[in-house]
């Protein structure tokens, strides 16, 4: 299965999340690009944040950000 642009929006949308406090929420505006608001809803129907507009990550969106940010440092380019 490839990453489609979906898939790599709500990975993104994920990252911006702090790991360090789970207390620390985004907001997505209505002003935001159409692709990070279908993105931050889908993460809400996948039960992943708390809100349709981001609110906070649920139990699930914390582990799903571990998984990105791992991902991300396995992708990482090495300098």
């Amino acid at each position: 299965m490839r990453f489609t642009s979906t898939t790599l929006e709500e990975l993104n949308l994920l990252l911006q999340f702090s790991v360090a406090t789970s207390s620390t929420g985004i907001k997505v505006h209505s002003t935001t690009r159409p692709e990070v608001i279908a993105a931050c809803e889908s993460l809400f129907d996948k039960g992943l944040v708390s809100q349709r507009d981001g609110g906070y990550l649920t139990d699930s969106g914390i582990e799903a950000l571990g998984h990105a940010q791992a991902l991300s440092g396995l992708l990482a380019e090495k300098k």
